[in-house]
């Protein structure tokens, strides 16, 4: 097997699209699938994989959001039992709280090329929620929300220069970016177009409420 299919993507091309999880990698032509893709076969066979049963699909579904967010299982059910108790559709609101975790706002804002890389900025205290350390990654942001740098010129640096290095990063509109200090502000929840996983909530919603 190719170098290129290694262990870090196997997630993505087992599912057979992009779970992001090599951050901006993944939009460029290095991304695993897109090489996977070039090297396929020809013809109608060159990717062949059957639907599966009812709960199979389903609990793809599920996996999808896990490791597209970085949740264990523990983790996932808690924040769906959370949605759960709300009113409105349940997928849509658990894809919305998933969206609200910290380490998932500061790769949103390009301050880390990947989720993973951003949780491990949060927990080195590298990130300010309001005036004070944030070093747990699975904080819930809210509307008013401010997100700030350390300030020490190593933090500072190390986010610039993440920065500088992806200048075509675009920010969704739930978020406010200042890149001059750098600093941000939560300013309305996001939408379900904001969530860029590609995914069938309500699958999930079934395989979970059984």
């Amino acid at each position: 097997m190719a170098r290129y299919l290694g262990s870090s993507c196997k997630h993505c091309r087992r599912e057979g699209m992009k779970l992001m999880l090599k951050g901006v990698r993944c939009e460029t032509a290095k991304c695993a699938i897109e090489k996977h893709e070039r090297q396929m076969a020809p013809g109608m066979h060159g990717w062949r994989r059957g639907r599966g049963s009812n709960y199979a699909v389903r609990l793809r579904e599920k996996q999808k959001v896990k490791r597209y967010y970085g949740l264990l299982e523990k983790q996932f059910m808690g924040y769906f039992k959370e949605a759960s108790r709300g009113k409105g559709n349940t997928g849509e609101a658990l894809l919305r709280l998933l969206e609200r975790r910290l380490d998932n706002v500061v790769y949103k804002l390009n301050f880390a090329p990947s989720r993973k890389a951003a949780r491990q900025l949060i927990s080195h205290g590298h990130i300010y929620l309001n005036g004070r350390k944030a070093d747990i990654p699975d904080i819930t942001v809210k509307i008013g929300d401010k997100i700030t740098v350390k300030n020490n010129e190593r933090s500072r640096k190390q986010i610039k220069h993440q920065l500088e290095a992806n200048p075509n990063f675009t920010v969704q509109g739930w978020l406010q970016l200042d890149a001059e200090k750098p600093a941000a502000t939560i300013v309305s929840m996001p939408t379900r177009e904001d969530i860029q996983l590609v995914i069938e909530e309500n699958l999930v919603v079934e395989f979970c409420s059984r």
